[in-house]
């Protein structure tokens, strides 16, 4: 599947009619073992699984390969952070993995954007890169704490603007600012949102998050679910439910 490309904002949010193909569960789990189990339990409620740290860390680079070999998308989330020499040879390293979407940290600063964008010249079947703007953990408290006087929103507008001018279209903030960056990506921007929580559901750590309607109907091009649906006494259950408020906008 390839990123999202559109005439209009609308269209660029909407444009992959089944729900299926814009869900990312979050394998969020420490070994292939546990990744493989929660694989069998999800089979063909989401085209897509995304691969973080713990898992990546755990398992190794190869736990990717039994996941692609299924026919699913992977999104590569290690959110690289690094001088910019250092990002883009990881940014090359990883485009052999056969990931679709591969995270690098806006907050690393535009020569380190611009590096890891132009380490996938020539390569073929590269990922798509996604500039990582604010985690959804954070809000205005923990950004001041960490020395950043903008409020959340502020902050995701500056980073999304210099990822553009660095050649990157696609990027992942929280779903209270899909809205604002559908506006400043248009419709070619690629917009992956983590911080979905279907309603009543339990927070956790997250700060700034949404429903799964919400954040479609304010623009976001893919959901990224994870303990809603891996921690349910039954995920696929749980998928389907939230892949049905999906379908109810869409």
């Amino acid at each position: 599947m390839q990123p999202l490309q559109s005439s209009s904002a609308t269209g660029a949010a909407r444009s992959i009619a089944d729900p299926r193909e814009r869900l990312i569960v979050a394998l969020d789990v420490p070994d292939a073992r546990a990744a493989s189990l929660l694989v069998d339990r999800l089979d063909d409620t989401c085209a897509w699984f995304k691969v973080g740290l713990e898992l990546f860390v755990g398992a190794g680079p190869a736990v990717l390969e039994p996941i692609l070999r299924r026919g699913y998308s992977v999104f590569l989330d290690l959110k690289l952070h690094d001088i910019p020499n250092t990002v883009a040879g990881a940014v090359r390293s990883a485009a052999g993995l056969g990931a679709k979407m591969l995270t690098v940290h806006a907050g690393g600063g535009p020569a380190m954007l611009s590096a890891a964008q132009e380490a996938l010249t020539g390569v073929a079947n590269p990922p798509q890169l996604l500039a990582v703007t604010v985690l959804t953990s954070m809000d205005e408290m923990q950004l001041k704490a960490a020395g950043v006087q903008r409020s959340p929103a502020e902050q995701v507008e500056l980073l999304a603007r210099m990822g553009l001018d660095c050649g990157i279209s696609g990027f992942v903030c929280s779903p209270q600012e899909v809205g604002a960056l559908r506006a400043i990506t248009g419709p070619a921007g690629t917009l992956v949102i983590p911080g979905i929580r279907p309603a009543g559901d339990a927070v956790g750590d997250q700060k700034r998050i949404a429903t799964p309607a919400d954040a479609l109907r304010r623009g976001a091009s893919y959901l990224v679910v994870g303990r809603p649906i891996t921690q349910a006494a039954d995920p696929a259950k749980a998928a389907e439910s939230i892949l049905t408020e999906m379908a109810s906008v869409l």
